[in-house]
């Protein structure tokens, strides 16, 4: 692989999951007004929609990873875009609850495929040293794009005109398509195609590499507590305390999201100079105590004397201290889990993280929902800092697990390692600790 094909290749990627972001931003913070109210169908069924998107992404992603590694990232990308405005523009006219459903199954399962299609190419496009900032990166433009979609789609949407929102949806089919049209132009690095892995391996034995490698196991189960213990929330839990303890109106709301994203457009770079240094396995540990902060704040705007602007600002804080642990780990989770697999199994091992995050996303808002449903906010607090605090332990436990150059991928260019290859079963690997 060439430094100039690689980049240019990694900058077209960037660039159209940047424009697929903008046009989803557009949607997302509508999407169950637009069901709910607008189409008049009902709470019920604007959350089973969104539900939908969930459900979709676990029905397809464990087949994912076994179609990009045979027949490369591409196909896959192309064809998600395409699953993904059709279902974009489906929902867009949807009038019948039958009708949103598949909408959001489409759409739900264009979008899951994607994800780990981009992450694959993104892979095949950096190096051990470049990965760290190319992920950063991708997080970035995916959050500055959702962000000013949102802020227009605002200026375009209008409750009483189901047209305005017709053309919301129109916007975000569009967009996946320039996605896909400009992912059709990337050239992948010639020494990346010969890293597809052999076509006669079956689903089963790619599934028992993966079990195999305990770091990878350990980091799924790790991914599983971060995103419930965080994005989980952010839709169920976490809003409904703040409104109904906090006493904070839903529209604060919309700035504790803002804030959120704001403080990863403005440090993600900073930080990425910082964690670039430092083991990741200690970074992981450090947003774990970040995040139990956050949920102590949390905690204390509620519970605690202080006044309404006290506690407006203790939830504002809490979100953007998830801000600033988001941004820590888009440099350090994404390339450690590429770094960890096996060159013939990196779209498996990026279609099962990506798994992980989707039950993380499906069960934690249904467990904050009903702990705030049944008032149990005070257990609902305590819940999550006990995991934000097994964030810190599991970290800490999985740099045993890791060679010096998965933990601080800086070594590579001083330290000479064996490359990873996962242990075979009931065999512990021998982890060596970086200086």
């Amino acid at each position: 692989m060439t430094r100039e094909s690689g980049t240019t290749a990694l900058r077209r990627i960037q660039v159209g999951n940047a424009l697929s972001a903008f046009g989803n931003g557009f949607t997302v913070p509508y999407t169950f007004l637009y069901v709910s109210r607008v189409r008049d169908l009902g709470s019920t069924t604007a959350g089973v929609a969104l539900a939908g998107f969930a459900l979709a992404a676990l029905l397809v992603l464990p087949f994912t990873g076994r179609f990009i590694d045979r027949r490369g990232p591409l196909p896959v990308a192309l064809v998600g875009t395409v699953a993904a405005a059709a279902g974009a523009l489906s929902l867009g006219l949807a009038s019948t609850a039958s009708m949103v459903l598949a909408s959001t199954l489409v759409m739900g399962a264009g979008m899951a495929v994607i994800q780990p299609a981009l992450a694959t190419m993104i892979v095949w496009c950096s190096t051990t040293a470049t990965r760290s900032r190319a992920f950063a990166t991708q997080f970035f433009l995916n959050n500055l794009g959702i962000g000013l979609g949102g802020l227009l789609g605002g200026l375009l949407v209008d409750e009483e005109h189901a047209g305005s929102f017709v053309r919301l949806f129109a916007i975000e089919s569009v967009m996946f398509l320039v996605l896909g049209a400009v992912v059709a132009t990337v050239r992948l690095p010639r020494g990346a195609r010969a890293a597809a892995g052999p076509a006669g391996e079956g689903a089963l034995g790619r599934w028992r590499v993966l079990l195999a490698d305990r770091a990878m196991v350990w980091l799924c189960v790790l991914g599983f507590v971060m995103f419930f213990a965080c994005y989980g929330q952010f839709e169920s839990g976490l809003s409904a305390f703040a409104v109904e303890v906090s006493g904070i109106s839903p529209s604060t709301l919309g700035l504790a999201l803002a804030a959120n994203t704001a403080v990863i457009v403005v440090a993600q770079f900073a930080v990425l100079r910082l964690v670039e240094r430092r083991r990741r396995s200690r970074v992981i540990a450090a947003v774990g105590l970040i995040w139990t902060f956050a949920w102590l704040m949390a905690g204390a705007s509620g519970w605690v004397a202080g006044g309404q602007a006290m506690a407006t600002a203790a939830i504002i804080s809490t979100y953007a201290l998830f801000g600033l642990g988001e941004a820590m780990l888009s440099p350090t989770v994404a390339p450690l889990v590429a770094d960890l697999a096996p060159s013939s199994h990196i779209g498996q091992y990026n279609s099962v993280f990506a798994l992980v995050k989707q039950l993380a996303l499906a069960i934690g808002p249904a467990v904050g929902g009903l702990l705030a449903g049944a008032g149990a906010y005070g257990a609902y607090i305590s819940m999550l800092v006990v995991f934000s605090l097994g964030i810190t332990v599991m970290g800490l436990r999985l740099g045993k697990r890791l060679t010096p150059v998965q933990d601080c991928p800086r070594l590579a260019g001083t330290v000479q390692v064996a490359s990873h290859k996962p242990a075979a079963a009931g065999v512990e690997p021998a982890p060596v600790q970086a200086a």
